[in-house]
């Protein structure tokens, strides 16, 4: 009898400490068909909605209402297999380690700034980083919370920061982005220097630590947000965003933002943005329609009108359709504009 009873006390102990930790392997294929008029390349490409991943997401619970944490976010381009954009980390999406608790989760690592993973609830398309969308730009006021960085490296995430999130506590919460100084390999930035000694060079460390902070607030159908950020060459935006759900099926949103690029600019430092959006769902059907502008000072404005639609097929895949126009400057520093003309089909699955 005693060594069955070794044997069920064994299982049950390895039973339970099974039991307080998970790890998830998780990810998103997004694969189409899209051509963009007048852009760089315009040509009928297979290419991508969303950001395709594969990533890994574990708890552990250590007791008495305190958790490990950890998550790691690869990031691919479905039409070559290739790791999307080769100057990017491996684990571009986020590589992040923490605790939470009743006083909220405190990670480590890289990963999407405060107020970039708070303002993708205010935006159409979900933040989605697709042509018909806005995050990426408008939504954004044209804003980059990584500038020393590599060169194509991704735009909207802090690397070496500490990131921190209160609780929800009736409907409010505040979270918190603050990363180090340290340089990470950046092409120089000439702002208000000249070619042979620019204001920051290459692999230039921060002038101040850059930080972001959102607040967001939800009550029933009713949501809002406040943003602010400053990045590593003290370029400064913050947005005010909210959305509204007169129906179930219906959502309303609209955001403001502004940037200030007075640290690194003499003239023309601010720009402007606002995006207004609508999503409605009705059985496996969800209909996507939002308007934009920017208005950088000295520059003409940016104008866009993008519609999409997306039906799903199961809780997990849908097929969807995008169109959109964008009336933008040539150049960046252009005062005539160039009409932009985007279209897309595809197919996205969630594993």
């Amino acid at each position: 009898m005693k060594k069955p009873l070794v044997a069920l006390a064994l299982t049950a102990a390895f039973g339970s400490a099974a039991a307080q930790s998970s790890v998830t392997i998780y990810g998103t294929i997004d694969a189409g068909i899209q051509r963009t008029t007048h852009a760089p390349n315009d040509a009928t490409q297979v290419t991508r909605r969303d950001n395709n991943k594969l990533g890994f997401r574990g708890v552990e619970d250590l007791g008495n209402g305190l958790k490990a944490l950890f998550q790691l976010e690869i990031r691919y381009d479905p039409d070559t297999g290739a790791l999307e954009n080769n100057v990017r980390p491996l684990f571009q999406g986020q590589s992040r380690v923490g605790l939470q608790g009743a006083f909220g989760t405190v990670r480590i690592g890289r990963g999407l700034t405060a107020y970039q993973e708070s303002s993708v609830a205010f935006e159409p398309w979900s933040g989605l980083p697709n042509v018909a969308g806005y995050q990426t730009d408008l939504h954004v006021a044209g804003y980059t919370s990584d500038p020393l960085s590599v060169a194509g490296n991704s735009a909207n995430r802090f690397s070496n920061a500490v990131f921190y999130n209160t609780p929800v506590m009736n409907g409010f919460q505040v979270n918190v982005s603050v990363a180090t100084k340290e340089g990470n390999n950046s092409p120089a930035v000439i702002g208000k220097g000249t070619a042979a000694a620019p204001q920051y060079a290459a692999n230039a460390q921060a002038s101040a630590n850059p930080y972001s902070v959102s607040a967001t607030y939800t009550n029933g159908p009713f949501a809002a947000m406040l943003g602010a950020e400053r990045n590593a060459i003290e370029t400064k935006m913050w947005s005010v965003a909210a959305s509204y759900k007169p129906v179930p099926d219906l959502k309303l949103m609209a955001s403001y933002q502004r940037q200030d690029q007075g640290h690194t600019q003499w003239i023309n430092e601010n720009i402007r943005a606002w995006v207004l959006g609508a999503n409605y769902t009705v059985g496996p059907n969800k209909f996507i329609a939002g308007y934009g502008q920017k208005d950088p000072d000295g520059v003409i404005k940016t104008k866009q009108a993008s519609v999409g639609y997306e039906y799903s097929l199961s809780p997990r895949t849908y097929l969807y359709v995008d169109l959109s126009v964008k009336k933008t400057p040539f150049v960046v520093t252009a005062t005539n504009d160039v009409t932009r003309k985007h279209y897309a089909l595809g197919v996205h699955h969630n594993f």
